[in-house]
């Protein structure tokens, strides 16, 4: 170990933890969370702080602030939302050298569930108290990070349609599977990509592309198993769907749904550590990061992060089982 890491291990042992917490993941009672936490932390005997946006403050600049009181003090930088908040805490955090906790709150989580951190308040809080520190990987594009996916075309405009269609209905795995249908019901555009990696380059056309960093999602949408286990070998997963009609499409939705998507003619994958995607005439392009849409300027440069998230874990008697 590193003098770097053994600071950082020192703070996850002893420092504050600085707790980044959106009200607004998932569908839980904020309150209820908030006081299963605090107790479980108090009963620790470890100091805490939970940040909370205040007036216009972004969740990004929240994040920023809770790295610089880590910094400052010793601390540990916890996320406490669903994947989209715990990415915007990891932006803030990659680099700093602060241990990063998360405490998953959100519909899907697939970040803490795919580092055996458990959905429940209480054992994720414990694994604050006592867990070890592991690097963990980041996928990068154009120097934005992303924990669990990325991708453009029709995923951004899923996203987007599902978090509209969430507003008024409310957050749960049923509305977000509505939303999509819906959206796929009016898709139309074809991007046509040319895409470079390893020296190599070929002209693609699909309606999305998609890029994976997290194993379990891989692993249940059912994409080759070799190419879900690449993530833990320092490489991202790429997914493109080739030129297909709605009711294809539709046929895809439910083979993702039953764990079968890499059965499906329609799908092509493939691994790398850096991908350019140079979109036909597109100057602009949307792309989802963890569930939050942006729009980048072209090309795109997917990529394997240089530095990992030092991410505190469960200790092996406390791992929740992935699934």
């Amino acid at each position: 170990m590193n003098d770097s890491q053994e600071i950082a291990s020192q703070a996850a042992r002893h420092g504050p933890l600085f707790v980044v917490f959106n009200v607004g993941s998932g569908h839980r009672d904020a309150d209820e969370e908030k006081a299963l936490i605090s107790a479980t932390l108090r009963a620790g005997g470890r100091e805490f702080e939970f940040l909370q946006a205040l007036g216009a403050e972004s969740i990004d600049q929240l994040a920023e602030r809770a790295v610089a009181l880590a910094t400052s003090r010793q601390g540990v930088v916890v996320a406490a939302g669903g994947d989209g908040t715990i990415n915007a805490v990891a932006n803030a955090v990659l680099g700093s050298g602060c241990p990063f906790g998360v405490l998953p709150l959100g519909t899907f989580n697939y970040f803490g569930r795919d580092n055996a951190i458990s959905q429940d308040s209480r054992q994720a809080a414990q694994v604050l108290l006592g867990g070890r520190i592991s690097p963990v990987q980041a996928g990068r594009v154009n120097g934005r990070i992303f924990l669990v996916n990325a991708s453009v075309g029709l995923y951004p405009q899923i996203l987007e349609d599902r978090e509209a269609w969430k507003r008024q209905l409310g957050r749960s795995r049923l509305v977000a599977f509505v939303s999509g249908m819906a959206t796929l019901l009016k898709a139309r555009r074809q991007l046509r990509l040319q895409i470079e990696s390893g020296g190599q380059s070929v002209a693609l056309r699909t309606p999305t592309l998609f890029v994976g960093n997290n194993r379990l999602q891989l692993t249940q949408a059912g994409i080759d198993a070799g190419h879900a286990q690449a993530v833990a070998q320092g490489q991202l997963t790429a997914v493109a769907v080739r030129p297909i009609g709605t009711l294809a499409l539709f046929g895809l939705l439910a083979r993702g749904l039953l764990g079968r998507l890499g059965e499906a003619e329609h799908i092509q994958s493939f691994s790398f550590r850096r991908l350019t995607v140079v979109p036909r005439g597109m100057k602009r392009l949307k792309v989802a990061t963890d569930g939050e849409v942006v729009w980048m300027q072209t090309p795109l440069v997917f990529e394997v992060a240089p530095q990992p998230l030092l991410l505190l874990v469960p200790a092996a008697a406390d791992r929740a089982a992935i699934e």
